[in-house]
């Protein structure tokens, strides 16, 4: 008898039989993403990862937690700020949540921004002195959720006031990249426009307005949504483009033709959750699901399973050597991604896709050594670096995954409950 590797031996099993999320299955899901969050990713970032003498948090973290270089991402702060204030606001009033989220936030406060153009840093020392800028506003975009999600938490105006200017900076910038300082990263000879703006201007209007911030969310909420239908999916092909041409079409050089599945399912599930939030929305489940299909069947690794960092539009060689990598955030992406097109259309696929990128995630990134996970893995699931964080991995992504889907299953099962 043939002896199938587990990896395939998995995916084999999963085509025999039909995935059903029941009950029971809701119940064990819920138990692992909020015992995940709560008893494991949580407790390794406050106990390893606040600055108690400088302020804000650290995120080059080794294996064990130790700190392995003391710069400080200016992403890191708004996010794991963003997160702790988020959980506070809808898991537990935490004093001690509420208290770190506000370390952050002051540690942004004081050292985050460039005084001479009041732009938002990248990268610190961990005394808050600046080491970079980078030429885009993501630092504002994270900033931004951190400061809407603390005045959600305290109803402080001035918490929501920073939201909107940073929001407003953001979506300036977004719309006339000339007012970027320093030189472009591009010479203007071949314009172009990445799917990263319109996906998290969208985020950053869905927070704002959950927090309870006034404005013109819906508005903005809709002018992402057009952009990312009209120029970036391209239903010829059946696509979502990461990168195209201001006019949305296709540019055949290596940018425009590389593909990341995983950013464009991240912002699948920014518009499925928009569609939840309009009352089950059916043309916005119809788009996000087609993304969805399109970009799990350009993703999904058929021999190993997990999804793949970057492939080519057309099936010709990328640029970039990591392209075949699982890093950690795709695959948080698109747990979440599934289980939601699931909840909203109960279509058995999206459980089998839910299923088959939950397996492979739980069987190969969780450290149960040290706590946390891994962010870098070959293609075969096997470590890269076993690092848990750096400028650009911290709590987030996988905190984010677990508390969303927590949630998700919570209501479910409240629904489904007699």
């Amino acid at each position: 008898m043939t002896l199938w590797p587990l990896r395939h031996r998995t995916l084999f099993v999963d085509m025999l039989n039909p995935v059903q999320i029941n009950s029971d299955r809701l119940r064990e899901l819920r138990n692992q993403y909020r015992s995940g969050l709560l008893e494991d990713v949580l407790p390794f970032w406050i106990r390893h990862g606040i600055d108690r003498e400088h302020g804000g948090y650290f995120s080059a973290l080794n294996r064990d937690g130790s700190l392995l270089d003391s710069d400080k991402s200016v992403w890191v702060q708004g996010r794991f700020s963003w997160l702790l204030a988020t959980l506070y606001s809808t898991v537990e009033q935490n004093s001690e949540w509420l208290e770190l989220a506000k370390h952050g936030l002051d540690f942004l406060d004081r050292y985050g921004s460039d005084p001479s153009d009041d732009l938002m840093w990248f990268h610190l020392t961990k005394e808050g002195s600046p080491l970079r800028k980078r030429r885009y506003r993501f630092s504002e975009a994270f900033a931004c959720l951190a400061n809407a999600a603390y005045y959600g938490a305290t109803k402080e105006p001035s918490y929501a006031e920073k939201a909107v200017r940073l929001f407003d900076t953001f979506w300036k910038h977004w719309h006339d990249p000339g007012l970027a300082p320093g030189l472009p990263k591009f010479e203007p000879t071949r314009p172009a426009k990445s799917l990263g703006n319109p996906m998290i201007g969208l985020n950053m209007a869905q927070v704002c307005r959950e927090a309870g911030i006034e404005g013109v969310w819906d508005a903005r909420i809709d002018a992402c949504i057009r952009e990312i239908r009209d120029d970036f999916v391209h239903d010829d092909i059946e696509c979502v483009m990461e990168t195209v041409s201001p006019d949305g079409s296709r540019l055949n050089n290596f940018n425009g033709r590389t593909l990341n599945p995983g950013h464009a399912i991240e912002g699948v599930w920014f518009i499925l959750q928009e569609a939840k939030h309009r009352g089950n929305d059916a043309d916005l489940i119809s788009l996000g699901t087609k993304m969805l299909d399109w970009m799990w069947k350009r993703g999904w690794d058929q021999e190993y399973g997990g999804i793949l960092y970057f492939v080519g539009v057309d099936g010709k060689p990328v640029e970039e050597y990591w392209h075949d990598m699982k890093f950690w955030w795709p695959q948080n992406e698109t747990i979440i991604a599934t289980l939601l097109a699931h909840f909203l259309t109960g279509e058995e696929k999206y459980a089998e896709m839910h299923q088959k990128i939950h397996d492979w995630t739980y069987a190969h990134f969780p450290d149960s050594e040290y706590g946390e996970w891994y962010g870098y893995l070959h293609r075969d699931g096997s470590v890269s670096v076993p690092l848990k964080g750096n400028l650009w991995k911290g709590p987030f992504h996988i905190p984010r995954m677990q508390w969303k889907c927590w949630q998700l299953c919570e209501e479910w099962l409240h629904k489904s409950s007699p």
